[in-house]
């Protein structure tokens, strides 16, 4: 088992890096049904860009490299003490190259491990079997959608489809409940696994379990395979679409799982992954350790990588605006909800720990009239010792949601850059001190991180880490889209209101 570490090296990389066929076709097939020129052809477009310059740079798909999970089996008498050594040896040297992100925080601390060990990371489950191989899989799935999974507990009431009973229309309507719930914040279009019964760890358990199938691969139960083929169709028919700027494709991937409960007990768990579907798996030679082929791999024919971004975007009525630092608040008033803005210049990210700082303590710099990026970038240093940006996509902005409207008001900013929108509170903030909120394409790490041509400055390194560090960066050309302008206006509040109006049509038993 002497290469064995070098084989979880490299099955890391390439799932952090490079999508599989089964993805990118489900992604291909997604774009050809939009129509060319909407919010949602953009999002599409970019994405399918991102896929082809992370294979290419061999950089992370998205920034978020999530908490790495591990499915093995084993054949009996395997030294599972010594591979799972070897997987964090892996682990470790995958981080320090920029492949993974540092993501592994002390929950009483703060503290970041700086590489991606601790307690608990990485997850690593072992299963025995009777061949003479070793089956490794990994998934790498981000905060931005773990955080929009979802346990329902039946019989429940759902908003827009009234009672969900202990029955399978009852299932069928927290499926559809979920992918409602989820809106643009977990990076749609996206896939979902469902785990139907056990308790609330195994039902969970199970609902990740099953997105380690094959996007088109068919349920061998029956009764559940009719139940996906009903979700895929009439999911999309929600109208929230990619990163919830509506559109035809809300989901990409449904596989269900179902196991034994106890009779007080019905649970259904719902696992949901963005489209940056990092899932890869390898089939190792117990006795070198050597990867004898790779999974999920087979070749199949895939759309042409689109190289088009903002022109699609150009929407009847939308417009293309440039913008550079320090912005005035009646450059700001001008936009409206649609508009593509192409930022040049400076920029500051801020996640989470920036915000609680700056609700008690004065900035570093001064953020009048300037731009903060709900981001978290993999960066590292080269030989010169000059930080360099391997990926910088944005996240999940919703956190924000308590600090953000103070923020604005304090220091002036003038626009926030993020994904999945923000609430009725920063709204008001973006109205009443004239700012706007831009969505970026989540997951599209590799495309803004070209867009990065300097790293300026870091302020906070130390306290908070590379992730939760306050980056100064200089970008040119990067686009976003305004989706809540200073006017009150949010494509957001829209969408959710006119996809919660479509839910109610599946408010009708259909199993029975």
């Amino acid at each position: 088992m002497k290469h064995f570490k070098e084989s979880m090296y490299k099955l890391i990389v390439e799932t952090s890096t490079n999508l599989p066929p089964d993805v990118r076709a489900a992604i291909a097939k997604a774009k050809a049904r939009e129509n060319a020129g909407t919010r949602a052809a953009l999002s599409l477009s970019t994405i399918s860009e991102n896929i082809a310059m992370a294979e290419e740079n061999v950089s992370p798909i998205c920034q978020d490299t999530g908490l790495p999970t591990f499915l093995i089996k084993t054949p009996v008498g395997a030294n599972q003490l010594e591979m799972t050594k070897a997987i964090r040896e892996a682990i470790a040297q995958a981080t320090k190259d920029g492949k993974l992100r540092p993501n592994s925080v002390d929950s009483l601390t703060g503290e970041n491990s700086g590489d991606n060990l601790g307690e608990g990371t990485p997850i690593i489950k072992y299963e025995q079997w009777e061949k003479d191989e070793i089956d490794v899989r990994l998934i790498l799935k981000g905060g931005g959608c773990e955080n929009k999974n979802i346990q329902y507990s039946l019989p429940t009431e759902l908003e827009g489809l009234g009672r969900a009973g202990r029955d399978l229309d009852g299932i069928r309507k927290c499926i559809l409940h979920s992918v409602y719930q989820a809106q643009g914040q977990g990076c749609s279009a996206g896939f979902i696994g469902v785990g139907i019964g056990g308790d609330r760890a195994t039902g969970y358990e199970l609902a990740k379990k099953q997105l380690f199938r094959e996007v088109d691969d068919v349920n061998p139960n029956p009764v559940l395979a009719k139940l996906e083929e009903y979700i895929m169709e009439n999911a999309n028919k929600l109208g929230i679409g990619t990163m919830g700027f509506g559109g035809e494709t809300t989901l990409l991937g449904c596989k269900i799982g179902a196991m034994n409960r106890i009779p007080a007990s019905f649970f259904v768990s719902v696992a949901y992954n963005c489209w940056a579907f990092r899932r890869l798996g390898v089939v190792v030679d117990p006795a070198t350790g050597e990867i004898k082929r790779w999974l999920y791999k087979d070749e199949r024919p895939i759309e042409m990588e689109v190289k088009q971004i903002v022109e699609e975007a150009k929407t009847e009525g939308a417009r293309e605006v440039v913008l550079t630092p320090p912005i005035t608040e009646e450059q700001i008033r001008q936009l409206k909800v649609g508009d593509v803005v192409i930022i040049n210049g400076s920029m500051y990210t801020g996640r989470d720990a920036i915000h609680k700082y700056l609700m008690d303590h004065d900035a570093p710099v001064d953020l009048n009239g300037q731009v903060i990026y709900h981001c978290g970038p993999v960066m590292l240093k080269d030989d010169k010792g000059k930080w360099q940006v391997k990926a910088a996509g944005p996240t999940t902005s919703i956190r924000e949601e308590p600090y953000q409207a103070y923020i604005i008001k304090k220091f002036g900013i003038r626009a926030v850059i993020g994904k999945g929108g923000m609430g009725a509170k920063t709204l008001a903030g973006l109205k009443e001190h004239g700012a706007v909120y831009l969505n970026a394409i989540g997951g599209a790490a590799q495309y803004y991180a070209k867009c990065i041509k300097e790293v300026k400055g870091v302020y906070f390194l130390k306290e908070f880490g590379i992730p939760e560090a306050m980056w100064h960066l200089e970008v040119e050309n990067f686009a976003a889209i305004v989706t809540m302008d200073a006017h009150g206006n949010s494509l957001h509040e829209d969408v959710e209101k006119s996809s919660l109006e479509r839910l109610a049509q599946f408010k009708e038993p259909v199993f029975k």
